[in-house]
């Protein structure tokens, strides 16, 4: 199975992470892993100003933070299957975008839940990749 998490350096993405690691028979072993991480965009006005190099320097370095401890935290549980796949833009669309580009069958989300209308609103990006995807989604609190 091809399984995508969205990591973006949070707390709730290490709960997501150790999740799929404390289960690895049903999440890790035996299946492949996309690791999406998706830098918001540097905006139009901005970017016009800047150089092409500047702007790609920024995106590497902003997903370096986030994909570097992930990485190790992967390679200390001998996790070598995966792939990443670094984006910007609007998170949940890109994720969205991941998951259709990679075929992934699952993808994995950390998630707040601050109580009951927390999980009612459980945020935009989780709701907006649960209500415009076909793949299974786990959301981890």
């Amino acid at each position: 199975m091809k399984i995508l998490i969205a990591v973006d350096g949070s707390a709730y993405t290490q709960k997501a992470l150790n999740y799929l690691l404390a289960n690895r028979a049903m999440f890790v072993d035996g299946h492949e892993l996309v690791i999406v991480h998706v830098c918001t965009g540097v905006h139009g006005h901005v970017a016009r100003h800047l150089s092409k190099q500047v702007v790609d320097d920024y995106y590497a370095e902003e997903s370096a933070k986030v994909l570097d401890p992930v990485k190790a935290l992967l390679a200390q549980n001998n996790v070598g299957n995966f792939t990443i796949d670094k984006r910007h833009g609007h998170a949940a669309e890109e994720i969205l975008k991941s998951a259709a580009a990679t075929h992934a069958q699952l993808i994995v989300l950390g998630t707040h839940g601050h109580g009951i209308f927390g999980r009612a609103l459980m945020g935009s990006v989780a709701t907006k990749v649960i209500s415009e995807t076909d793949t299974s989604v786990l959301l981890v609190q």
